[in-house]
C-alpha cells in the first residue's frame, strides 16, 4: 500500500549534477535507486529548452524516455540562463554555462535579453511536459556589491532591485498565461540570497503569485538563516523542495565564511556541501514544518559531496528522504500543527 506521504511528496532527482550523462542513462539510474521522478535540468542532453519550444516530437522524446522507467516530472530547472537575467557583469562565466543560443555575440544585453526569452521558454515547456513549476536563478545586477565596500549608496541597492522587476515581470506574465510558477533557489549571487533579501524581492514585485522559493537549505546554513524559520515565515511561497545538505565546520580561527576561494572538499574550508543526512541541516524539523505548512509537492534531492562517490550517495540519499517520509505524523498535511 503506498503511504499518504509518499503519494503527496513523490521524491524526485535533480540532475543538473548529472549532466555530463546522457538523460537515459540518468533516467535509469534514478529508477533503479527508487527515485519517483526527475527534476529536469535545461543542461546537456537532459532538455534543451529551444528545441522542446519548437519540436513537439523532441518534447515527446523527454516523455517517453521517463515513461520507459516509470518516472514522472513535476518540475524542471533553468537554474543556468536565469543567472544571466539581472547579472552584471556578463563575462566569461556566464558563456561556459549558459547555451550557445543564449551567448550569441556575447554582448551583455544582448546575453540578459535572450536569456530573459529562455526563462519565457521554460515556462512553456513546463507546461509541455506537465509540469507546473520552473526553478531556478534571476541573477543579481547588485551582488557584486555585497561587502559594501567601497561605499555603495541605498540608491545603488534600490536601482538593483528596480532593475530585476523590470527583467522578470515580463517573464512572470508569460509563467501566468501557461499556469506556471517561478521558484527561485534563494542563493548568494542571487537577488534573494538570504532571509532579508527574500522579503525586498516579493516587494520589489508587488508579491506577484507567479514567484515564490525553491526551499534549499544548503547556502541558509552557513549564512546562519534558519532554514525552519524560514518555511514558516514564507509558507504561501514554498513552491518547491531541495534536499542538499551543509556540513558547517567547528571553527579554527582560520576558516572564513566565504569560504576564502578554496575549491569544494578542501579540508580547511569552513563548510561544505555533503550527501543528504550528513550534515547539519535539521531535516526531521524541515519535514515537520512542512508539513504544518501543508505542502504538497515534490522533494527533489540535489546530489552534491565532493568527498562521496555520487553513485553511491544519490541512491543513500533517497533512502534517507524516504525515511524522513515515514516519520511525519500519520495525519492529514493541512491538519498537522493546526494549534499554531
Amino acid at each position: 500500500m503506498t503511504s499518504t506521504h509518499e503519494a503527496r511528496h513523490p521524491v524526485t532527482l535533480f540532475t543538473g549534477q548529472w549532466a555530463d550523462l546522457p538523460f537515459d542513462e540518468v533516467a535509469r539510474l534514478a529508477a533503479e535507486w527508487g527515485y519517483d521522478g526527475l527534476e529536469i535540468a535545461a543542461s546537456g542532453d537532459h532538455l534543451d529548452l529551444r528545441r522542446a519550444d519548437e519540436d513537439p516530437a523532441y518534447l515527446r522524446s523527454r516523455l517517453e524516455v521517463l515513461d520507459r522507467y516509470g518516472l514522472k516530472v513535476f518540475a524542471i530547472s533553468n537554474h543556468l540562463a536565469g543567472q544571466a537575467v539581472c547579472d552584471s557583469p556578463i563575462d566569461f562565466r556566464h558563456q561556459a554555462i549558459v547555451r550557445d543560443y543564449v551567448w550569441g555575440d556575447g554582448d551583455p544585453e544582448g546575453v540578459r535579453q535572450r536569456a530573459a526569452d529562455d526563462m519565457k521558454r521554460a515556462a512553456r515547456v513546463a507546461r509541455g511536459l506537465g509540469a507546473d513549476t520552473v526553478v531556478g536563478f534571476t541573477g543579481s545586477s547588485i551582488w557584486q556589491y555585497v561587502a559594501m565596500f567601497p561605499p555603495v549608496d541605498a540608491t545603488v541597492i534600490d536601482a538593483g532591485y528596480e532593475d530585476f522587476a523590470r527583467r522578470w515581470n515580463p517573464i512572470l506574465d508569460v509563467f501566468d498565461a501557461e499556469g506556471v510558477r517561478f521558484a527561485h533557489e534563494v542563493h548568494p549571487s542571487e537577488i534573494a540570497y538570504d532571509y532579508w533579501t527574500s522579503v525586498r524581492t516579493l516587494e520589489a514585485i508587488d508579491h506577484r503569485p507567479a514567484f515564490g522559493f525553491n526551499w534549499d537549505p544548503s547556502h541558509m546554513m552557513w549564512q546562519r538563516v534558519d532554514p525552519v524559520g524560514f518555511i514558516w515565515d514564507f509558507k504561501d511561497r514554498i513552491y518547491h523542495v531541495d534536499c542538499k545538505d551543509t556540513r558547517v565546520r567547528a571553527t579554527n580561527g582560520r576558516g572564513g565564511t566565504l569560504g576564502s576561494h578554496l575549491p569544494w572538499g578542501d579540508p580547511r574550508r569552513p563548510w561544505d556541501f555533503v550527501s543528504t543526512g550528513r550534515g547539519d541541516v535539521p531535516w526531521e524539523d524541515a519535514f515537520r514544518a512542512l508539513a504544518a505548512i501543508g505542502y504538497a509537492g515534490p522533494i527533489s534531492i540535489e546530489w552534491e559531496d565532493a568527498g562521496m562517490d555520487r553513485l553511491h550517495g544519490a541512491a543513500e540519499a533517497v533512502t534517507y528522504v524516504r525515511s524522513l517520509l515515514w516519520q511525519l505524523p500519520e495525519q492529514s498535511f493541512d491538519a498537522a500543527f493546526s494549534n499554531q
